[in-house]
């Protein structure tokens, strides 16, 4: 498989921590997203949408947006399991992933920063709004995930590839996690699982570190 990615995208990182999970090989194929790469033709013949990630797949297919990858993942590689056997507890953790995916990372997309910027907004209020939206929505997960393990137990699964990468995203904002004991308690064990270690944007081809 390929990967499309950019070693500080927290979608691309999602899909990383989710081909590591499942011990799943890849290339990986960085598109600046800082030097206009995700605008180069060549990338847009790609993905239309001018995003990373995308996935070429075993079989050549491009896949596009990282819910559908992971899905994706899951369900041609089902083992090991991203999702908790018992539906109930499937159900809350694409809860917090939904959270995540869908109400925290869009409002601090750099697209959207950018659009704050344009509109005039002082680099303050551009703080303030990043934020703001974050810890709101962390505040909600902090109330959903388990008192032990990882966020839906002893392994990690679907919230938790979605919960490090923003917790990435935070520390990178400045954002306070001191009043997340679970989330903080979620990304101490993230911090020595060996595939959270090697889908880290720092250990990325592209990252600045390497």
């Amino acid at each position: 498989m390929e990967l499309y990615t950019y070693y500080r995208s927290t979608s691309s990182y999602r899909v990383r921590i989710a081909l590591a999970l499942k011990g799943l090989a890849y290339q990986s194929l960085p598109v600046n997203l800082l030097q206009g790469g995700q605008r180069d033709a060549a990338y847009v013949a790609v993905n239309p949408q001018g995003r990373v990630p995308a996935l070429r797949t075993d079989g050549g297919d491009l896949l596009v947006q990282s819910p559908a990858i992971i899905e994706y993942l899951e369900e041609v590689y089902p083992q090991p399991a991203l999702l908790p056997v018992m539906a109930e507890v499937r159900a809350k953790a694409r809860g917090v992933a939904a959270i995540i995916g869908c109400d925290i990372h869009p409002l601090h997309n750099v697209s959207v920063l950018n659009r704050l910027r344009e509109a005039g907004h002082d680099e303050g209020q551009v703080s303030d709004w990043i934020d703001h939206w974050i810890s709101q929505g962390l505040a909600a997960v902090e109330q959903l995930i388990g008192d032990e393990g990882f966020c839906f137990g002893d392994t990690p699964g679907l919230a938790d590839v979605y919960l490090i990468p923003q917790l990435y995203a935070a520390e990178r904002f400045n954002v306070d996690l001191g009043g997340f004991p679970r989330i903080r308690r979620v990304a101490a064990l993230a911090a020595v699982h060996p595939a959270f270690a090697s889908a880290h944007p720092a250990r990325q081809p592209d990252s600045p570190a390497q």
